[in-house]
């Protein structure tokens, strides 16, 4: 009876060490269908420049996870090694933030067929995506028009398919302003006003900045978008 106790208790001990938690306080974990030997690095950009945070060598098993220490929510990439292949379908961005976020992808279709779960800002980056996407394909569609009215030599056409252009570019602006100050109480919303339209009018980057809540001020982006702010105002006095 004793030696049953011993070895419960053992059992117990060792269990317990094998649930011991992490120290990190971001966990991501993912699946690559097809992937099944490589090297994948988890980056972030410093300054212009975009660094390593993890390397994570595959080998027969097309799952992953890394863990590490994040202080604010900011866009990530999951960078896939091909090797010979020299596919520019390798960089998936990702909003990362504390607590456990889920990638999952295939080989073939990398940035395309990706499913992320675990980020309410990349839940919300999504949603903004969706639309935005809507004013990307107008654009382009709008500068195949005008590449074929300058072979054409039709200028007058071009005259107006360039107003075209203005007025979907201003449909985005406003979009994109209107999507940051109704979710200003995220990460995501300084992180679009830096991203997509930092030269926008400074009275609507104003409008955003002040909006944010205390918490995503002080937050990585949020800090830059007031950076920005006020050397936009000192240019333009």
């Amino acid at each position: 009876m004793q030696k049953i106790g011993i070895a419960l208790l053992s059992l117990l001990i060792l269990s317990a060490c094998s649930e011991k938690k992490s120290d990190k306080n971001l966990q991501i974990t993912g699946h690559i269908k097809g992937f099944k030997k490589g090297t994948l690095y988890i980056q972030k950009f410093q300054d212009t420049v975009l660094v390593p945070l993890d390397t994570i060598v595959v080998n027969g098993d097309s799952h992953f996870t890394s863990e590490m220490n994040i202080d604010s929510p900011e866009m990530y990439y999951l960078f896939l090694d091909r090797g010979v292949s020299n596919s520019l379908d390798n960089n998936l961005a990702f909003f990362a933030e504390k607590g456990k976020i889920h990638i999952e992808t295939s080989l073939d279709f990398f940035t395309s067929d990706c499913k992320i779960t675990g980020s309410k800002n990349q839940e919300l980056y999504d949603e903004y995506k969706k639309i935005a996407t809507r004013y990307v394909d107008k654009d382009l569609a709008l500068i195949k028009k005008k590449f074929d009215a300058l072979k054409a030599g039709k200028n007058s056409e071009v005259l107006a398919i360039e107003d075209q252009q203005k007025s979907v570019k201003k449909s985005k602006y406003l979009y994109t302003t209107n999507f940051a100050v109704n979710h200003s109480d995220y990460e995501v919303a300084p992180y679009l006003a830096l991203a997509e339209i930092a030269d926008i009018n400074l009275k609507y980057l104003d409008t955003i900045q002040k909006s944010m809540t205390p918490k995503v001020v002080q937050s990585i982006y949020g800090k830059k978008l007031t950076a920005l702010l006020a050397e936009r105002q000192q240019l333009e006095k």
